[in-house]
């Protein structure tokens, strides 16, 4: 069994690799990485009666020294801990655009705002929900990515809902947070047979049979598909989401739905479904 699982890792860590060579970072530094993981969760999910487990345990069931042990724990009681990925205020103005009464159409979807006069104009959809970027550096960024377009009446209208960051680094960083964590912690939830609940949603969709020359079709109509659902679970959370009070932290659970469109391009990808 465990040989199977670490078979399985090691297809899992290919993409990982790549993304570890590509930003320079060396075994020493992920290897740091994963020990604080692994100290950290036999720290906090395996101890007894609700207390942290111990260090001579967590030495135990990690393999590490006690003395390791105890600098790693040292390092996240220290703030070392928690990872933080803000929503950039571009992503939070289009949200805001689609899911906030004041800024729709009768129709239920983003209304073509002027970008002033008051109550319900795009000024002031950025100065309740864009920090304090002012209104017209937000209109430039907007149009210059694409997102929204002036109309010829002068309206600000939405083009397309969401915006891809320019920077690839930042762009990693939100997938990985947004993405693959989700997805990596909806699969060790769904895997533990000591789990207190029949599971959460976990579906994938998959073919080995695809034409190559049938690609470049699927992958538009795939892109098409994946992007309707996606607004519709983003229209979904905005109904349920806790309003939040200005200068309070936002009170409620994380849940995400995550959605991709794959095609293997690493032919030395060892691996059948």
């Amino acid at each position: 069994m465990k040989k199977r699982v670490l078979d399985a890792l090691l297809l899992v860590m290919r993409p990982i690799a790549k993304i570890l060579l590509r930003y320079g970072i060396s075994f020493s530094e992920f290897s740091e990485t994963l020990k604080t993981a692994l100290v950290d969760v036999a720290t906090s999910d395996y101890g007894i009666r609700g207390r942290p487990t111990n260090i001579s345990r967590v030495a135990v069931m990690t393999g590490l020294t006690r003395k390791e042990v105890r600098r790693l724990r040292d390092k996240l009681e220290h703030g070392h801990k928690r990872v933080t990925v803000k929503s950039t205020p571009i992503s939070e103005i289009l949200s805001r655009w689609h899911g906030e009464i004041d800024f729709l159409d009768e129709r239920g979807r983003p209304a073509a705002l002027e970008f002033s006069g008051g109550q319900n104009s795009f000024s002031d959809l950025v100065k309740r929900f864009g920090g304090d970027v002012p209104p017209g550096a937000m209109r430039t960024e907007l149009i210059r990515v694409g997102s929204i377009a002036e109309d010829e009446e002068g309206k600000l209208r939405v083009v397309k809902r969401s915006v891809v960051p320019a920077d690839f680094t930042d762009n990693l960083v939100t997938s990985l947070v947004h993405g693959v964590y989700p997805l990596l912690s909806t699969v060790a939830l769904n895997s533990d047979p000591d789990r207190e609940h029949d599971g959460i949603p976990q579906f994938t969709a998959y073919s080995l049979g695809i034409r190559t020359d049938d690609l470049r079709r699927l992958r538009r109509i795939s892109y098409d598909r994946l992007l309707a659902a996606a607004e519709s679970f983003d229209d979904l959370f905005m109904a349920y989401e806790t309003p939040q009070v200005e200068g309070e932290s936002r009170d409620g659970n994380a849940v995400s739905v995550g959605m991709y469109y794959f095609e293997e391009h690493d032919e030395n990808a060892k691996y059948t479904w």
